[in-house]
């Protein structure tokens, strides 16, 4: 069960059960999740582009999920809420099993030291945890500036038998996060990858 804090923040009331998606929308439809909306940007232009559908943002910062629902009220939007938790954590243990139509995985962390890889969120447990969220057809959404951390993501995809490499739908490429924009004002550009459930 969650509750709501406040507008469209949300919080769980156990970090020890998971959640049905009838605890955060009022109205059924197909649900995405971005792992880390940092101020809400990407993630509040794709659910105002998509009153059809269903979007949770994770994020640990509290200033960061109170831009999300500063920007989420003011574009009037009804299918949108925020969740104030650790991505990793609330994948593994509280996102309800198998019904999440698309995974966003925009900028996280690259932890470009080696002794620090494991703390990243795309790492070799990532494709099993995220197949275990996704609904049949469900599609995982990576972008990261980081080169090694993108030839890793591309690793981890690629030796795991229940996804397939798929394109980026140009729509969404087209939509960017506050990262990416910082990013393209410096000129480093944005590796996009895009792995599909089997």
């Amino acid at each position: 069960m969650t509750r709501v804090v406040s507008g469209f923040i949300v919080r769980v009331r156990s970090i020890a059960e998971r959640c049905a998606w009838a605890d955060f929308f009022p109205v059924a439809q197909l649900v995405e999740v971005e792992l880390g909306s940092g101020d809400g940007s990407f993630l509040v232009e794709w659910a105002r582009r998509h009153p059809d559908r269903n979007f949770l943002g994770i994020e640990r910062l509290l200033g960061r999920l109170r831009k999300l629902d500063r920007k989420g009220r003011r574009a009037g939007l009804r299918n949108l809420r925020g969740l104030r938790l650790e991505a990793g954590y609330c994948l593994e243990y509280i996102l309800p099993l198998g019904g999440i139509a698309a995974l966003h995985v925009y900028f996280p962390d690259p932890w470009p030291k080696r002794k620090h890889w494991r703390r990243r969120l795309v790492n070799d447990r990532f494709p099993g945890l995220a197949a275990r969220v996704l609904a049949p057809g469900g599609t995982v959404y990576l972008r990261t500036d980081h080169e090694g951390y993108a030839e890793e993501m591309r690793r981890v995809f690629g030796g795991s038998a229940m996804f397939e490499a798929v394109p980026t739908p140009p729509d969404l490429a087209g939509v960017v996060t506050d990262f990416e924009r910082g990013f393209a004002a410096r000129g480093i550009g944005a590796h996009r990858l895009a792995y599909r459930l089997r």
